[in-house]
């Protein structure tokens, strides 16, 4: 099983979270933070004062997939968040040891597929 955290631009959460969904992946925990990479924030203007926004805001994906689902995962990422601007965002791949339905005990694969009811 791989864990696929992606970092993308606010405005693509829908669209990923549909393209993700065609493709069988249910699943997913979404967050809203904040960071910078190479564009390092940015001026804005508000009410006459010029100000620097250091931190962007940006969406978090973190979605758990079995190995042989994880090529179609990146391709989807890829293909409808980017922008080609800078600021699309990354996407990092790492490795999990195990996973467990706290419901019913299922441990690995069979616990981030769908439910047994």
């Amino acid at each position: 099983m791989k864990k696929v955290d992606a970092i993308i631009r606010p405005l693509k959460l829908d669209e990923v979270r549909d393209a993700l969904a065609a493709i069988g992946i249910q699943g997913m925990t979404v967050s809203e933070v904040r960071g910078h990479g190479r564009q390092k924030g940015h001026s804005e203007l508000y009410r006459g004062a010029e100000y620097v926004v250091e931190f962007i805001p940006k969406i978090r994906i973190e979605i758990v997939v079995d190995d042989d689902d994880l090529p179609k995962v990146l391709e989807v990422l890829q293909k409808v968040a980017r922008t080609g601007q800078i600021g699309d965002g990354k996407i990092f791949v790492s490795r999990v040891e195990d996973a467990v339905r706290i419901r019913t005990a299922e441990r690995g694969v069979r616990a981030i597929k769908e439910p047994s009811h």
